[in-house]
């Protein structure tokens, strides 16, 4: 039957309603054993009624088959180039057969290129569940969206790893007529692949058209979790030292090649935690279309179970470096607009970026002076990156997130002694410990410490580090705002939220503070929470943006 409704329709002028049906039959001879040549044979139907000759006259938004029609064409074509019985998506160019002749398909060479990275390893987003996370966005329009991997073109440049490995991101497939085109009559079509990533394009115009594409983001970012092996690395990352950071080479990094245009905020998770944690956040501020048009998220994975001014250390540097790379020449200003949002022991990670310690963390472990201290030039150079703190001039503003900024009351007694035993440091935090306890060098360094504090000593309520960050001021060019969770709801005063205590988390001053009502430490994934951050994001880049350009740090008022 199908092919005698395609010679009706080649007999006489072109029919809309019959262009339709042979449309939708074609899909469902696809479904029912017809395969990918049906599926084939749908998307040039229904590319031909959504934009073939009077198709502008004809559409109407009443009439669903416009809608029923670019669905046609977006499953057909997914299914059209799928792997039998698989999400893979195999771009293979040269002809695929149609139930009527040839499509010759063809791939340019930057059609897989995305900013300095190429495109592989596609599956179909429509076709995978989402499970974990709260919400589901996707875009409506035209195109098959897809998941793809990234690998950068250039192996050897500085950037080539930031961002981060296994990372999914969305992209949409279209199939369009090229130059050579053909006719349905002639039964050879000629057809290239276009690809467009939903960072970089939102729509495409077709026959003098604004056409919207469709993207399904969160579907790439339910399978980066889910081919991620993060989740078992979370308590690793806790105990492990240098075997997990073996495993987790990139301690920053972003989900997208990075856009000199937009400001960076940067996500420091908590204790026996990683990335992953934020997943809910940056699903709901990545698809707002303000946010993810003045922003880019990054995150900091680190060992947790380190003291803490050594995985701070970790992330002054790596931010620094970064900033140099991008950077040399200082003259993005977006680039030096950066956020930081931490959670819990994130948030003390964050708040050693914006402040000056002097050598207040340095009397915590000896009473020479650092200059005078008898000390190997490996020990010295490694104390002096992690004992000295100086507030970051690229960053301008940091949220604290269940911070336990006066210490944690679960970081003590029974907790803290059985962690003690199973934390185990990074090789060259051991080497300095063995060194200035046992060594001669040390003088008078560390002369009362038995072994170098982990992270959960250095968050234990009345710890020498913890009483002296909660002393230093923040810069005052930085804007601050706390987030505090607090179970129940009684007086704030006795408020805690299952780890943190209120008293702990605020701190004073700061531009703004959110009592989150009846919530646990594990806020952030909170919408109440998520609204805020997107709030104060929202409030940022209207200080910051003037047009599509950022002010300069020194030109924003706060």
């Amino acid at each position: 039957m199908l092919s005698q409704l395609h010679a009706k329709l080649l007999a006489g002028p072109r029919d809309a309603d019959l262009l339709f049906a042979v449309a939708e039959l074609s899909f469902d001879h696809a479904l029912h054993g017809g395969g990918q040549p049906y599926y084939l044979a749908a998307v040039v139907y229904s590319y031909d009624y959504l934009f073939g000759p009077g198709a502008s006259e004809r559409l109407d938004v009443f009439d669903p088959r416009g809608r029923l029609a670019a669905d046609l064409y977006n499953v057909g074509l997914a299914r059209g180039f799928a792997v039998k019985d698989s999400e893979q998506i195999v771009l293979q160019p040269g002809p695929h057969q149609l139930p009527f002749g040839t499509l010759d398909v063809s791939i340019a060479p930057d059609a897989l290129v995305w900013g300095d990275r190429r495109l592989f390893d596609f599956t179909s987003a429509s076709e995978l569940g989402v499970h974990g996370l709260r919400n589901r966005y996707r875009t409506w329009g035209l195109g098959a969206p897809l998941n793809a991997s990234t690998k950068p073109l250039d192996p050897t440049a500085k950037t080539r790893d930031f961002m981060l490995p296994r990372v999914r991101v969305p992209v949409t497939m279209l199939l369009l007529p090229t130059a050579e085109g053909g006719t349905l009559s002639s039964g050879r079509l000629s057809v290239r692949v276009a690809l467009y990533t939903v960072s970089k394009q939102r729509s495409v115009e077709i026959g003098g058209r604004a056409v919207p594409l469709e993207y399904e983001p969160t579907s790439a970012l339910a399978e980066t979790l889910g081919r991620s092996d993060v989740w078992s690395l979370e308590l690793g990352a806790f105990l492990g030292g240098d075997l997990v950071r073996q495993r987790l080479p990139d301690r920053l990094g972003g989900l997208e090649p990075v856009r000199m245009d937009k400001i960076p905020v940067v996500f420091v998770h908590g204790t026996a935690s990683s990335p992953a944690r934020w997943a809910q956040m940056v699903n709901d501020l990545s698809n707002d279309a303000d946010i993810r048009q003045h922003f880019q998220p990054w995150v900091f994975a680190y060992d947790t179970g380190n003291p803490i001014l050594y995985s701070a250390m970790l992330l002054r540097e790596a931010l620094t470096t970064v900033v140099r790379d991008l950077d040399p020449k200082g003259r993005s200003t977006c680039l030096r607009q950066m956020v930081l949002i931490g959670h819990s022991q994130g948030g003390l990670l964050v708040k050693l970026m914006v402040v000056d310690s002097g050598d207040r963390f340095w009397r915590n472990i000896s009473d020479e002076p650092f200059d005078q201290a008898d000390l190997s030039q490996q020990n010295r150079d490694l104390l002096g990156r992690t004992a000295f703190f100086e507030p970051l001039p690229f960053v301008t503003e940091a949220i604290f997130i269940s911070t336990p900024h006066r210490g944690s009351y679960q970081a003590g007694g029974f907790v803290r002694n059985v962690l003690q035993r199973l934390i185990h440091f990074p090789s060259d935090l051991a080497r300095m410990s063995t060194d200035l306890l046992t060594g001669d060098e040390a003088g008078r360094v560390a002369r009362q410490m038995n072994r170098v504090p982990t992270s959960v000593d250095n968050m234990a309520p009345g710890s020498p580090f913890v009483q002296a960050l909660a002393e230093l001021p923040i810069a005052p060019d930085v804007s601050t705002h706390s987030i505090i969770p607090v179970l129940g709801d009684g007086p704030l005063a006795d408020g805690k939220d299952g780890v943190v205590a209120y008293s702990s988390a605020h701190i004073e001053p700061v531009d703004s503070e959110l009592v989150v009502r009846g919530a646990g430490h594990s806020v952030q994934d909170d919408p109440r929470a998520i609204e805020e951050v997107r709030r104060l994001l929202a409030e940022h880049a209207a200080a910051v943006f003037e047009g599509d350009a950022c002010r300069a740090p020194a030109a924003v008022a706060r």
